[in-house]
């Protein structure tokens, strides 16, 4: 098993990505709250404690715990032009032996989004779990009618594969994703399907 005990830092043309440190909590807090209205429809319901220091520091130390053990990759964008956070990209549920996969999910301030910050993000945790993390496979779903985040998975490499029914709690109600894959060696082709 890949254990990786060394710092995960990964640069793209605008960005750092680093896992979250306890000094982001104010700017993290700051930033969910000001997007909460853009976020919480694609989102699980938000715990009555979700933007609290204390719920902040069990963040943290879950992505250090995550990293140490190789099962997720947890990582903050941060503007090197100014040290802002703009949002959170994870590589989660890696999954070794036969499958050698792995999960993103991701989320960027309302203030931040579209404006290509999540692809660069996306390219660059993409190269590093083929390349640094000897993955096969990135899955990842949205709901149907996010048509943004489809957009940007696409544009990524991922190709669709299909629906799962009830597949994740968002926004309180049981909702149907649509699910991507990127593979290392990808033969598939481009696919207008879904």
């Amino acid at each position: 098993m890949l254990r990786t005990r060394r710092k995960v830092r990964l640069e793209t043309e605008r960005l750092t990505l680093r896992p979250p440190s306890h000094a982001d909590f104010r700017q993290w807090a700051a930033l969910r709250q000001e997007s909460a209205e853009f976020l919480q429809p694609w989102e699980p319901t938000w715990a009555g404690d979700h933007l609290t220091r204390k719920s902040f520091t069990n963040r943290v130390y879950w992505a250090q715990r995550s990293i140490a053990n190789g099962t997720a990759v947890p990582l903050f964008l941060i503007r090197r032009s100014d040290d802002s956070v703009l949002g959170a990209i994870t590589l989660d549920h890696i999954r070794r032996g036969p499958a050698q996969a792995g999960t993103t999910g991701y989320w960027i301030g309302e203030a931040y989004a579209r404006q290509g910050y999540m692809r660069e993000a996306i390219e660059a945790v993409v190269h590093y779990a083929f390349t640094t993390l000897d993955l096969s496979r990135i899955e990842a779903g949205c709901l149907p009618e996010n048509t943004p985040s489809r957009g940007l998975l696409e544009s990524c490499g991922y190709k669709y594969e299909g629906v799962a029914q009830a597949y994740l709690q968002i926004n309180g109600r049981w909702r149907n994703h649509v699910l991507y894959a990127n593979l290392r060696h990808d033969r598939r082709g481009k696919t207008d399907v879904g």
